[in-house]
């Protein structure tokens, strides 16, 4: 699936939603802190939001005491993807069909590989159809919601890594 990236002593990883303040600061916080599971690559974390509203903003409180509440330590100020996020980025990953559907739309032939959804990593959904790949947002809903999203983050990130590492 990333074939591309084999050899590559250091990849960046992008992580990207649409507001840029809870599923995709979430995945990165994840990837920041698991990224010494794995000796090669080296891991540079980065994440952005197709959209601009929160632009500038820290991330959903919810979204950092979930993260926290595993034990991680992450800073985020939210930013909007843009174009040139395909040259900073060796891996851009998507948290739902809007997202891929809004990167997709910015990008051209060349850079369109580096697109993925992030639950592609997911061991147990190797095959699901894309409807089943998306990231719910847990946006002003129970942190309940934010801890399930937290689980399925965990799980494609275990499957990057490994992907990663072969």
């Amino acid at each position: 699936m990333i074939d591309y990236l084999k050899g590559q002593s250091e990849v960046t990883i992008s992580m990207v939603c649409m507001g840029n303040i809870c599923r995709s600061p979430m995945a990165a916080a994840i990837l920041f802190n698991r990224r010494n599971e794995i000796a090669s690559p080296k891991i540079n974390v980065d994440s952005s939001g197709t959209h601009a509203w929160h632009v500038g903003e820290g991330p959903n409180p919810m979204s950092k005491q979930t993260w926290e509440k595993y034990g991680l330590q992450y800073q985020h100020t939210a930013k909007k993807f843009s174009k040139n996020d395909f040259y900073s980025s060796d891996l851009i990953l998507v948290m739902d069909s809007s997202n891929y559907a809004n990167v997709i739309s910015l990008s051209n032939e060349d850079v369109k590989h580096k697109v993925f959804y992030l639950r592609q990593f997911d061991p147990d959904l190797r095959d699901a159809k894309i409807e089943n790949l998306e990231v719910p947002d847990p946006y002003s809903l129970p942190i309940g919601h934010f801890e399930a999203v937290y689980e399925m983050i965990d799980k494609a990130i275990t499957g990057l890594l490994q992907e990663l590492a072969r």
